[in-house]
């Protein structure tokens, strides 16, 4: 292969010297090894200024794809100028993933599509998506952008979903009711739905109510009380997941997610969707279901380190909301957009308010040396208080 076509995932996992360099700490040999006439371009900057910070902010896998990723998409380059080209047969093998016959499956450009895409099939003005609030909130905002509404329930005192007020409020407003949705586990407090809230959620509400299930954290969870919701849409239940290559598989950039539902509802939702999935980006998907060595590595170093983190902050004295995802929310005290600015200014970036959770920070996991970065800073910024270690908040 050409070389400006192929790249490594060095480059994804890379960027400790334009970090030095953008916080002031760059030798002066790699200067003369740049050149000293040359100045770079302005594009350069905002580059090296972007892979200067700890970015903790968006929940992504920090180590990027993995290496039989990267080969089986720079293969696919060589399909960059065709249509109707060999993709892998992605749809049959995320399909054989899951168990399900291949009209089961719908491609989208990360998860994110997806949920749209519901939101554009089931509601219309007038009609409302049910679920809790704080959630992934796209889903809400996307429904008043299309002139619907959303129920936004509140969370729990444990900060979990309340099921029996999603069923009831489903049941009331059961008339305009586009669908329900449940994250799960829940974005930005990483809780979990168990299996039996799950199946009473869906028996509670009335059958011909579509529930979408956002399962973007799957891969993370522990919780022995939690279980896929896949298994509902085999029953013919009216049961849409929605997964993403944007988590575990290191692919947020490159945008690969899919539904799993029964073929008439995805035939529904076919014509709103793009169908804009790249060459390159399914053959990285079809490597990335088969890396199941590399999944495990991810996986185990993202727990190790998400636990690792909690519990020196709760000897610190803050307690953090149990997670089962690649992030966590950590109770500050603190407005969140005064926090971020704190953090911004150590070369860190960490996650945005989510109301009405205001004094809670969400961090996603990153890689080892950009926790350290993280607690170095959170030392710098917030006071020592009484451990709160073994008392996690919920």
């Amino acid at each position: 292969m050409h070389p400006s076509k192929s790249v490594s995932r060095r480059h994804f996992v890379g960027g400790a010297t334009t970090a030095l360099a953008y916080l002031g700490l760059k030798p002066g040999a790699d200067l003369w090894a740049q050149g000293v006439n040359r100045l770079p371009s302005p594009y350069e900057q905002e580059v090296d200024q972007y892979d200067a910070f700890a970015k903790l902010h968006f929940n992504e896998n920090p180590y990027g794809p993995s290496e039989s990723m990267m080969e089986a998409m720079n293969m696919a380059f060589k399909y960059s100028n065709r249509y109707g080209y060999p993709d892998g047969d992605i749809r049959e093998v995320i399909a054989d993933h899951h168990g399900v016959p291949s009209d089961h499956i719908l491609l989208g450009a990360g998860s994110g599509e997806i949920l749209k895409v519901v939101g554009v099939t089931f509601l219309a003005p007038g009609k409302k998506v049910v679920g809790v609030d704080p959630s992934y909130g796209s889903v809400y905002s996307h429904a008043t952008g299309i002139h619907a509404d959303a129920i936004k329930l509140p969370l729990l005192e444990d900060f979990r979903q309340d099921i029996p007020a999603i069923v009831n409020a489903t049941e009331i407003n059961y008339r305009d009711v586009g669908f329900v949705y449940l994250c799960n586990p829940n974005n930005p407090t990483g809780r979990t739905v168990s299996a039996d809230e799950v199946r009473q959620l869906l028996d509670g509400i009335p059958p011909d109510v579509p529930v979408l299930i956002d399962e973007a954290y799957h891969h993370f969870v522990e919780d022995p009380t939690y279980a896929t919701s896949v298994p509902y849409v085999l029953e013919g239940r009216r049961v849409i997941i929605a997964r993403t290559f944007s988590k575990i598989f290191g692919m947020a950039g490159m945008r690969l997610g899919y539904a799993v539902a029964r073929p008439e509802i995805l035939q529904r939702m076919r014509p709103f969707s793009t169908g804009s999935i790249n060459a390159l980006v399914k053959w990285g998907g079809v490597a990335a279901l088969a890396d199941n060595e590399s999944e495990k590595r991810v996986r185990e170093t993202t727990l190790r380190l998400r636990k690792q983190t909690v519990a020196e902050l709760e000897t610190l004295g803050y307690p953090v909301i149990p997670s089962e995802t690649n992030f966590f929310m950590v109770h500050t005290g603190r407005p969140p957009r005064e926090v971020r600015t704190d953090f911004r200014a150590h070369g860190v970036l960490v996650g945005r308010p989510f109301p009405p959770l205001l004094e809670h920070l969400r961090v996603s996991i990153g890689t080892s040396g950009e926790m350290e970065r993280f607690m170095t800073a959170f030392k710098e910024i917030f006071p020592v208080r009484a451990s709160t270690a073994g008392s996690s908040t919920g």
